[in-house]
This record gives C-alpha cells, sequence and structure tokens, in this order.
C-alpha cells in the first residue's frame, strides 16, 4: 500500500484538524484571521507537495497521481486560495464569517483532490462528498441571513438527490462489470460484444450526478439561487474548485472505464452542451442581480467546455483543461470586484449600483472590463484561447451543428457582458463603494493582469494540459 502517493491529501487533512483546534482554542471573535492564514500556509505547503509528487498508483488501486490528476489539484487549490482571500476581506464590523468557513473551505478542496486522484467508482463518491457536505454547510454560513440558508438548504437537498442518482449509477455499473475500478470496467467493456442494457443505463446516472456538480443543462435549477443567497467568497469558490474536481471525474470516467463507449455517451454530452450554452447566455440577459448574472453565465461556460469533451479526443481534452484554467482565472477576478461592491460595510449586488465605477473606482471598473472582455472571447484575453482551442477541438471532430450553437451563444452571452461594462463606464454614477480590502484588491488586480497576459504562460499551461490529456488517455 504506497501511501506516500497521498501526500498532499495527508498533509491538508492534517492541516485542517491542526487549523481546527487553534480556531477552538482562539479567544471568540479573533479565530477567523489565524484560521485563514493558516488556511492560506496549508494550501501553499500541499500545492508544494502536488507539484513535486512522483506518479504512481496506491491503496490497492483505489488512488492514482498522474499528470492529470496534478493538474487538477493545482487548479483547486488556487481557487480555495482565492476563496479564503476573499473571505478576509468579506468579514468587517458588520458581517463576520466564523473561523470554520477558511476549514470547510480546505477540507472541501480535499474532496476535490481526492476525485481528481479516483481509480475506483467508490474513492469518486467519498471525493465527491467530503467536497459537497463542507460546501452544503458554507452556503448557509451566514444563518443570520435568510438568503443564505435558503441557499444551504436548497443546495443540501438537490444535492443530495444528485449524490443519490449517482450511487444508483454506480450500483448498475458494479452490478454489470463485477467491479468499481476503472480498468477492469474498461476491460470488461471491450471484451463484451453486446454491452447490457443496465451498463449503459448506469453509465448515463453516473453522469446525471455529475453534471448536477457542473449545473449543466437541465441539472442546473439550483445555481442561479444558491449563487445569490451564499456569501460571495463562498460563490466564488463554488464556481471555481468543486466544477473542476466534477469535470476532472467526468474527463476521468468517460475517457477510461467508458472511453469504449463514447459513441453512446458522446451525443448525450453534446445535447447537455448545446442547451446549456443556449440556455446560459439567452437566461442571464434579463438578470439584475450580478450573483445571478455570474450563475448563468457559470452555466453557459460549462456548455463551452463541455464542448471539448464532446469531442472525444486528446486535442478536446487539452482545451477542454485549458478552459477551465482561463475560467478560473477570470471568474476569481469577476468575483473579486463583486466582493469589493459595498456601501457603508454594506454589500451591494445589484448590477445598477456598478453605475459609473469607471469614475468613482477606475481600478475595479478595469478589472472587470478586462473580465467581461475576456468572458466574452476577446484576443488576446485568457477567455479566448480556451474558447479557440475547445472549438477548434469540436471542429476537427466534426461536431459543426454544436459549433455553430456555440458561436450564436457567443454572440448572445456578449449583449450581457458588454452591458455590465456600458453600466459601469456610460451611466449615471452610483455613490461610490467603500474602500476595498487589500486582500480583495490584490486577488482583483492580480486576476486582472492574468488575464492580460495570458499569453506569456500559454505555452507552460498548454503543455501542461497535453501531458494531463495523455495521462488520462495512457
Amino acid at each position: 500500500m504506497n501511501w506516500v502517493i497521498a501526500l498532499p491529501e495527508i498533509v491538508l487533512a492534517v492541516s485542517g484538524l491542526l487549523i481546527l483546534s487553534v480556531g477552538v482554542l482562539t479567544k471568540k471573535g479573533h479565530a477567523f484571521l489565524p484560521s485563514a492564514t493558516l488556511s492560506i500556509a496549508a494550501f501553499v505547503i500541499t500545492g508544494f507537495f502536488v507539484a513535486t509528487s512522483q506518479g504512481g498508483v496506491g491503496y490497492d488501486g483505489l488512488f492514482v497521481v498522474d499528470a492529470f490528476a496534478r493538474f487538477i489539484k493545482l487548479l483547486a487549490i488556487v481557487g480555495g486560495v482565492v476563496a479564503i482571500a476573499l473571505s478576509v476581506g468579506y468579514t468587517n464590523e458588520h458581517r463576520e464569517l466564523p473561523f470554520e468557513m477558511p476549514i470547510l473551505v480546505l477540507f472541501s478542496t480535499l474532496g476535490a483532490m481526492v476525485m481528481a486522484s479516483s481509480a475506483n467508482l467508490m474513492t469518486l463518491f467519498v471525493g465527491l462528498e467530503l467536497s459537497s457536505l463542507a460546501i452544503y454547510v458554507l452556503c448557509a454560513m451566514e444563518r443570520d441571513r435568510l438568503g443564505s440558508a435558503e441557499a444551504g438548504l436548497k443546495y443540501f437537498i438537490l444535492g443530495s438527490l444528485a449524490s443519490g442518482l449517482l450511487l444508483y449509477g454506480v450500483s448498475l455499473v458494479y452490478g454489470y462489470a463485477g467491479t468499481m475500478e476503472y480498468a477492469p470496467i474498461a476491460a470488461e467493456i471491450n471484451s463484451a460484444g453486446i454491452l447490457p442494457i443496465g451498463l449503459v443505463i448506469g453509465m448515463v446516472f453516473v453522469l446525471v450526478g455529475l453534471a448536477f456538480k457542473l449545473s449543466a443543462v437541465p441539472f442546473h435549477m439550483w445555481t442561479p439561487d444558491v449563487y445569490q443567497g451564499a456569501p460571495t467568497p463562498v460563490t466564488a469558490y463554488m464556481a471555481g474548485a468543486p466544477k473542476f474536481a466534477a469535470f476532472a471525474l467526468i474527463l476521468r470516467v468517460m475517457a477510461g472505464p467508458f472511453g469504449a463507449m463514447s459513441p453512446r455517451w458522446q451525443l448525450l454530452i453534446e445535447v447537455i452542451a448545446a442547451l446549456s450554452m443556449l440556455f446560459g447566455s439567452f437566461a442571464a440577459i434579463p438578470q439584475r442581480n450580478i450573483k445571478r448574472l455570474m450563475a448563468y453565465s457559470s452555466i453557459g461556460h460549462m456548455g463551452y467546455a463541455m464542448m471539448g469533451l464532446a469531442a472525444a479526443s486528446p486535442a478536446g481534452t487539452t482545451g477542454t483543461l485549458v478552459y477551465l484554467t482561463t475560467y478560473l482565472i477570470m471568474n476569481a477576478g469577476t468575483f473579486g470586484v463583486i466582493t469589493a461592491m459595498r456601501r457603508k460595510g454594506r454589500e451591494v449586488t445589484e448590477i445598477s449600483d456598478i453605475a459609473g465605477l469607471g469614475r468613482t473606482n477606475p481600478g475595479l471598473a478595469l478589472v472587470l472590463a478586462i473580465c467581461m472582455f475576456s468572458m466574452i472571447g476577446v484576443p488576446p484575453l485568457a477567455g479566448f484561447f480556451g474558447k479557440f482551442m475547445v472549438f477548434a477541438a469540436a471542429w476537427n471532430a466534426g461536431l459543426y451543428p454544436l459549433i455553430a450553437i456555440g458561436v450564436v451563444s457567443a454572440v448572445v452571452g456578449a449583449f450581457y457582458y458588454l452591458r455590465i461594462v456600458k453600466v459601469a463606464y456610460f451611466d449615471p454614477a452610483a455613490p461610490a463603494f467603500d474602500r476595498p480590502a487589500p486582500s480583495v484588491s490584490f486577488v482583483s488586480i492580480a486576476m486582472g493582469l492574468a488575464t492580460v497576459l495570458f499569453l506569456i504562460g500559454l505555452g507552460p499551461i498548454s503543455e501542461a494540459a497535453q501531458a494531463a490529456a495523455q495521462a488520462l488517455i495512457g
């Protein structure tokens, strides 16, 4: 049993328990900042172990570490660090988060890392539930606010339903394949002359459970209310690490055990991607709350990312991984600006509240404009390269109808992204926001710069994504 292969996860889990103990022993009302600082330190140490870890398989085939797992884990860790940094700026005399918040982000990220390294359907489920249970609590963390409690309850109920569907699919796959390990399942499917219908149904249920975590249509119903009701740093986190881990599972499961069944699931992925792109684009148009708009935006972006999966090729997988990287950067920058939207210590999240931001706070307005243009896909910003790679993979796979739907969705999406820029620069100025906290300003500026300068890092990121895709296929 090669337990060292899971050293990053072990370090993160032990760190979480130690930080929890520190928080409990610290004087009430003074524990949040030490908890957040130690959690970020734990993420940095864990990231170092992930980057330097050796590949291999451990725990009797339950856990695998390869280039693909490392890529997803590093994305999840960055997402966790961003969320905690935003939470530090989110906490003030009017609104204070419990010290458990950074620790729950830490454990949710731990679950995401386990998901990325899963080589068995039960490892998949354990990682998924560890990540999800922490997020249920995070959404309802502001107990004195009705919207937060509603968000946590909705996500818990619908998330439990999705987990049940996924577990039912796992049981069907196990019943017909006789194993839950990815490699033997793939061997069983390859050797079968005629696939049992129960195995196909099980695969569909597994895909449905994972699509719920991605908020892909038609499993998106929880997204707008949860995004709006949850604390903004939690919303920023939900839009990142958990979705990357769910995508990792879909890529690993579909390319691995169900790779030989690609003609059967490819059309299903195409339909989900097309519906997500269209619905995300059109449903965002009437929104007046920027967090709800970002919820519908995330639905659309998951549709674009699934174009690479629908291509069922190494280029498609590479494109999806690059797209997820660009989405992390521009989404974190946007939520940095949203976290800074405060007047007299009170959070404001209506789109009309950013009116005239270009005059009252030019720096925030510039970051917001950069992120909006990047989400449209304007070159040479980060979003352009992600979209280009998934569209190119879909083109090479002959998915021309899906490309046409993607282009239409991108044009429609440009309307509401440009509307935000128009409100920020050309509408009569609303009262100025409070001075942003240093951590919020740092995240916003850093992500804005990363969006603009993404071309510099495109080469190494593309090479890492290609290595990850190759490891997945191999």
